[in-house]
Parts: C-alpha cells; sequence; structure tokens
C-alpha cells in the first residue's frame, strides 16, 4: 500500500494572535538587557551607588537570566509552560514595580535579579509554545523569524524608548513600561495560548538546579570580567570552578531517571550541530560588533550619537532579515540556509578584516551589513533546528539549552576575541616611544586603546601624536586578525556541519521526522 503524506494542519488566526502576545513579551525582555545603561547617569545621580554596586546593578540581570534558563525550560516541560510563562510575567511585573520605586542600590541589586530570574521563563517558554502553536514547518519557521524580530527590535527601540522617558520622567519609567505589556500577557495569555507539559515527567531535581546556576553563573561572571578587566587569575579561578562542578551535574544527570537536562538530546547530531553552529556564530558576532563599536569612537573619533547613527543601516539589515529570514528557510531548506549563511557570515568577517585594517569607515558599515545578512538567518534557522529535533515533550529544555549557549556565546566571543586583541595592541605599543610619559601614563597609554585616547585628551597640544596613531593602529590591526580568525572558523564550520548534516539525514527542503 502506497504511504499518504500527511500535512500538519496550518494555523489559525487565534495562533497568530498569540504569537503576536508572545512577540511583545520578548521585545520587553530584550528592551530590559539595554535600556538600564541609559539610565546609569541619574541612577547613580540618586542612589549614589558603590562602583561595585553600580557593576552588580548592570550585571546582575544578564547574570540571572543565564543562571535560570535551563532550570526554567525544564520546569515548563514538567508543570506547564504557558503557567511558567504566566508566573514568570506576573513576577517580572512586581520586580518592575519593585525596581522603580527602589530608594538605595542594594533594593535595585535585589530588584534587577529577580527581574533576570522572572525573565528566564521568557524566552524557552515563548519559543516552546511556538512549537505547540504551529505544527506546521513553514509556518513555524516564519513564527520563529517574528520571535527573533521580536528580540532584534528590543535591543534596536530600547534605547530609544528609555532616552525618551529619561528626557522627561524619573529613572524609574524605564521599568514601570514593563507592567502593562505583562497585564496584557496575563490577561490573553490563558485563552490564546495552548498548555502543555509532560505528564509523565518527574519531580524536579533541586540538586540539579543548584548544580546548574553553580556551573553557568561562574563561568559567565569569569568570562565576562576577563572582557573588562582583562586576563586576570581570579577569572581563570572562576571559569575553573564552573567547569569542575559542571562535571558534577553532568554526572548526575546521568544517573538521574528524569534529569533536570537530557543528555540524550546531545546524542542527536542534527541537535548537537545546529547549537554548535548557532554558540560559534553568537560568539564571533558579539565579539565583532563590540570591536566595531570601539573602532568607531577611538579609532574614527566619532561621538556616541553619531557612531550610533552610523550604526543604523546595519540595525536596520538584522531587524529586516530576523523578519525575512524565514523565506530563506523555507525557499532553500534548513540545510541550505545554515551553509549559505555561514559562507555569507565569513564573506563579511573577511571584508571587516580588510576593512578594519585600512581603517575604512564605509568598509566597516558595508561588512556588518553582510554580515547581519548572512547571521541572522542562520542563527534563527538553528533554534528552528534546536527546538524541531528535540522530542516535544523536550522542546521547553532544547529551548532553554539554546538560549544558554547563546549566552555562553556572547560572553565567550567578547573574552576571547577580546583577550586576542588586547595581544596584538600591547605587542604593537612595544614599539611605541613613550619616554614622555610617567610610567603610570605610559601604563595607561600600553594597556588598552580608551587608555591611550584618554590620555591624548589630558595632554597639550600635538605631544601625543605619534604614539596615539601608533595605539589607533594597533588596535585597528588587532580588529582585522579577530575577523580573519572568524573567517576561517566561520568556513571550517561551515564544512562541519555540512557532514553532520548529511550523516543526520536532515533533507534540503524540511526536518527530518521525529
Amino acid at each position: 500500500m502506497a504511504e499518504t503524506s500527511h500535512t500538519p494542519e496550518q494555523a489559525s488566526r487565534r495562533e497568530w494572535i498569540g504569537l503576536c502576545v508572545l512577540s511583545i513579551a520578548c521585545l520587553i525582555y530584550s528592551m530590559d538587557l539595554s535600556v538600564l545603561f541609559l539610565a546609569v547617569p541619574a541612577i547613580v545621580a540618586d542612589l549614589d551607588p558603590s562602583a561595585s554596586q553600580l557593576l552588580w546593578i548592570n550585571d546582575i540581570y544578564g547574570f540571572m537570566v543565564a543562571g535560570f534558563l535551563v532550570t526554567m525550560g525544564t520546569l515548563g516541560d514538567r508543570i506547564g509552560r504557558r503557567r511558567v510563562l504566566l508566573m514568570g510575567a506576573f513576577a517580572f511585573g512586581v520586580a518592575s514595580a519593585f525596581a522603580a520605586f527602589a530608594n538605595t542600590p542594594e533594593q535595585l541589586i535585589l530588584a534587577r535579579a529577580l527581574l533576570g530570574i522572572a525573565g528566564a521563563t521568557i524566552a524557552p517558554s515563548t519559543l516552546s509554545l511556538i512549537v505547540n502553536l504551529f505544527k506546521n514547518e513553514a509556518e513555524r519557521n516564519r513564527a520563529i523569524s517574528i520571535w527573533g524580530t521580536a528580540f532584534a527590535l528590543g535591543g534596536l527601540v530600547g534605547p530609544l524608548i528609555g532616552g525618551i522617558l529619561l528626557q522627561y520622567f524619573h529613572w524609574g519609567s524605564v521599568f514601570l513600561i514593563n507592567i502593562p505589556v505583562m497585564l496584557l500577557l496575563l490577561a490573553v495569555a490563558p485563552f490564546l495560548l495552548p498548555e502543555y507539559r509532560n505528564k509523565d515527567a518527574g519531580r524536579l531535581d533541586l540538586l540539579s538546579v543548584v548544580l546548574s546556576l553553580a556551573t553557568v553563573l561562574p563561568i559567565i561572571y569569569g568570562f565576562k570580567h576577563m572582557a573588562a578587566d582583562g586576563f586576570q587569575l581570579a577569572q581563570v579561578v572562576y571559569i575553573g570552578t564552573g567547569l569542575l562542578v559542571g562535571l558534577l551535574f553532568v554526572r548526575r544527570q546521568r544517573r538521574l531517571s528524569d534529569p533536570l537536562v537530557d543528555l540524550a538530546l546531545f546524542r542527536v547530531p542534527a541537535f548537537t550541530a545546529s547549537l554548535m553552529v548557532n554558540l560559534a556564530g553568537v560568539f564571533f558576532v558579539f565579539g565583532v560588533f563590540l570591536f566595531q563599536n570601539l573602532f568607531l569612537q577611538l579609532v574614527l573619533g566619532l561621538s556616541p550619537l553619531k557612531a550610533a547613527l552610523w550604526s543604523a543601516p546595519s540595525a536596520f539589515v538584522f531587524a529586516v532579515m530576523s523578519f525575512q529570514a524565514y523565506r530563506f528557510t523555507n525557499r532553500f531548506g534548513p540545510v541550505r540556509t545554515v551553509l549559505g549563511g555561514l559562507l555569507i557570515n565569513a564573506a563579511g568577517a573577511a571584508a571587516m578584516a580588510v576593512a578594519a585594517y585600512a581603517e575604512s569607515l564605509i568598509g566597516i558599515l558595508g561588512s556588518s551589513m553582510i554580515i547581519g545578512f548572512g547571521f541572522v538567518p542562520v542563527v534563527l534557522t538553528t533554534t528552528g533546528l534546536i527546538v524541531g529535533t528535540a522530542p516535544p515533550e523536550r522542546a521547553g529544555s532544547a529551548s532553554a539549552i539554546s538560549e544558554t549557549s547563546a549566552e555562553f556565546g556572547g560572553a565567550l566571543g567578547i573574552a576571547v576575541l577580546g583577550s586576542l586583541a588586547t595581544l596584538v595592541y600591547r605587542m604593537a605599543m612595544n614599539r611605541a616611544d613613550l619616554s614622555s610619559l610617567d610610567p603610570v601614563q605610559a601604563e595607561a597609554v600600553s594597556a588598552t586603546l580608551a587608555g591611550a585616547v584618554e590620555t591624548a585628551r589630558s595632554m597639550p597640544g600635538s605631544t601625543s601624536a605619534v604614539w596615539l596613531e601608533t595605539a589607533k593602529s594597533g588596535f585597528s590591526l588587532g580588529f582585522s586578525i579577530c575577523c580573519v580568525v572568524a573567517t576561517v572558523t566561520l568556513l571550517l564550520l561551515a564544512i562541519v556541519a555540512r557532514r553532520v548534516y548529511a550523516s543526520a539525514h536532515i533533507d534540503e527542503s524540511t526536518l527530518a521526522s521525529h
């Protein structure tokens, strides 16, 4: 008897409206990652935090999100993804009010930590609910593109909305805007979003939760501070401690009948390959774009506002490509989209290497647009493959693993590429004549380009001209070398991914059935 093909039913208007609600929640979550930076001067003037307290006000949100993603994603699989999302939305609204009316630095740090824990429910819950809402693969690809667009727009409009609010209102207003959106989500989600949970799941293993936090938080902390403070023994200790606890976490997951993270997912070639590609893409994009922002301001001398305006076209490409990425996936299939995107990404990185070495503004911005054109379809398509190749009962856990790997990729990219560029810069500065500087100034100039520019501003006339040009050239060379490393690695990754996807029998036009 001939086999009959079954086409999953198409989504109705209800599902698409539900997606809009989920996307608005994602936009708010993404905005909270960036909007605080604008409010820092007002917070400092009002609360007078110490340098350490200010650092924690900035960082604690991202740390808590990274630490709790796996727990919240797995919890959604157990007790219900919609339930976890609604619990997180309620907590996010309450924590936002707490943050808006904080009277001390300690209160604001606690509020930001609670916001991070609540925010960790949003990305994995929304992504796994999309899997439930859209059974048709083509529609699911489009839905994931819209989901990704919400995150891109959050980073794009967050500073704009925050700037307008801070112009006319108290700094707490940047947190109060979260509350109406979360109230809307609480009101409509029970009617628009289906509930899904694994009825056969066991109890949440609390020791595994503790071990996962003790794994993720020290590693993220170590890499972020390595990027900010340079290579130090303390950062290595944090990272090593996290890795050691990670080994204990993996051993416990192997012994549990119902683990927090199902290690069997990593034995699915398409899942692991997509996770690798996803992590590598974020790794290089975060690192390269950090250099780009520093390059525009420190090498070319643009003001922060001018640098932001010049960067707007590439940000626009990222937003548009996020919205249109599904067309590439549906037209060319997931494998060709990923491999083609990696090649375009590599071409953009190669062009960026040339532009950085030549210190070309137009070249840098044009290259960043090419990178966005290749990167966005790759990261969204691999996200779809990650959740699509996981068993339905593990979609929440798979979504959380995907988001956690992105957090690791971003922190690792900034730290590793930043360390490489710093090494190149310091080697270049060994040739500079700094005899006119006192020891403190010479150390600042030799350490970073930011220190060199700041020292030059404090000196009269053009006495800094020679060594400042050496410093700028050294930074540009380090930037260029990092882009060359990105180019070679992305090309190698494309070769490896092609072989893995072929061995996993991922068809050129559709996902393998699971």
